[in-house]
């Protein structure tokens, strides 16, 4: 059975960007914002204090799972 929230394409490209940023985070303004803020309220992103949006724990393991494939650990 399915019990993750279901992320749209837009947001998973997001939490893929995420990924590719590392620590640099991804800045607020650009056209992903919605996504990014929609994938906090979720826990996979976090904003930072230098306005800054990151990848939480939860995100690198829905990244994995979703994005790369991967099963879970």
């Amino acid at each position: 059975m399915w019990n993750e929230p279901y992320l749209e394409t837009c947001c998973r490209s997001a939490l893929h960007r995420l990924t590719l940023v590392r620590r640099h985070g991804r800045p607020t303004g650009l056209a992903d914002e919605p996504c990014l803020k929609r994938l906090a309220e979720m826990g996979f992103a976090q904003p930072r204090e230098d306005g800054r949006f990151e990848i939480t724990a939860a995100g690198r393991v829905r990244h994995a799972s979703e994005i790369l494939k991967r099963p879970a650990a």
